[in-house]
């Protein structure tokens, strides 16, 4: 258990749900109940100081709703979330400042404003800086800071590729001074070898900046690159957690392991791959007992019943009845 300062996120028992009913009338007069998406429901983890913790899984597990919970754009549903304290010259025992890297680059950028306005806007915002000298300055080290030339700062963003874009993002965040950032699928709508770079890039600052990374991704090659501790949402739950290095030497859940299966291996091209049969039941109507348990080829009768809690196992957690039974 980590020491409680260097813990920078504690979540507990977070949910997020959203009423995705029908309008009441129409409930009323086609005598129908309301209707809850559960997008999370039920997450705890906490995340340690100066390190990456990924969250993965496929199209529609959560991930994003809980990227979103992180940074106070939604509320919870229940549960709770807090940040640890930095100690700095500037506020002893201040809340870490959150930022947030968007998906896409070509969304999350004002196509009217320059890179330099994009930037310094924040600055200006948060009252860190008052002379517009010394914010141009700022701005100019930021950009150099993320691999751009202090003049992209009088460009507009369709001027640059997508991987200058995501660079333009990350020095928006890195403007407000902040300690922690949630990248959700940073590198997602970038060719491979831009995601490369970018990641590279993230790499340095975090080991520069001392920065804390809550890392979201559907791409397990990309969080092997990245991250310290990965856990594995299936259907807005975490079905398995453990440090990256363990996870991928000795994934428990059997959900974990198809989707590492589906990693390229050129050392064995042509090895048996169990295919991953179906797609993430509708979260308004899940199945009972284990979500995975109509994809999972070693599902029993328990598991149909069942649901499993997230347990700890030899160092790492997994939410599966077979893997309890066999700890």
């Amino acid at each position: 258990m980590p020491d409680q300062a260097d813990i920078m996120l504690t979540v507990e028992d977070a949910a997020c749900w959203f009423d995705v009913s029908p309008p009441w009338l129409a409930r009323v007069v086609e005598r129908r109940p309301r209707r809850l998406l559960k997008a999370v429901d039920g997450v705890s983890f906490t995340v340690r100081r100066g390190t990456t913790f990924s969250i993965v899984g496929e199209s529609g597990c959560g991930k994003s709703t809980l990227a979103r919970l992180v940074v106070g754009l939604i509320q919870p549903t229940r549960g709770r979330l807090s940040f640890g304290r930095v100690d700095e010259a500037a506020g002893a025992g201040a809340a870490p400042r959150v930022q947030m890297i968007f998906q896409d680059p070509y969304a999350s950028l004002n196509p009217r404003w320059r890179v330099a306005d994009i930037i310094a806007e924040p600055i200006r915002e948060l009252g860190l800086m008052r002379h517009s000298v010394d914010i141009e300055a700022r701005v100019a080290e930021l950009l150099g800071l993320v691999g751009l030339a202090r003049n992209d700062a009088c460009r507009y963003p369709h001027e640059f590729s997508g991987g200058q874009r995501q660079r333009i993002s990350i020095a928006r965040a890195l403007a407000t001074q902040a300690h922690f950032l949630v990248c959700d699928e940073p590198t997602s709508a970038l060719d491979v070898s831009v995601q490369a770079q970018i990641l590279n890039l993230m790499r340095a600052l975090q080991a520069e900046l001392n920065l804390t990374y809550l890392f979201i991704s559907h791409n397990l090659a990309v969080v092997r690159h990245m991250s310290d501790e990965i856990a594995v949402m299936y259907l807005g739950r975490i079905v398995e957690q453990a440090p990256a290095e363990e996870l991928f030497a000795a994934a428990r859940h059997p959900y974990t392991r198809l989707l590492l299966d589906t990693i390229p291996d050129l050392e064995a091209p042509n090895r048996s791959r169990a295919p991953l049969a179906g797609e993430v039941p509708n979260p308004i109507d899940p199945p009972a007992g284990c979500a995975f348990h109509p994809r999972c080829a070693r599902a029993v009768e328990r598991c149909r019943t069942e649901t499993p809690e997230l347990r700890t196992i030899a160092g790492g957690r997994a939410a599966c009845h077979l893997v309890e039974q066999a700890a």
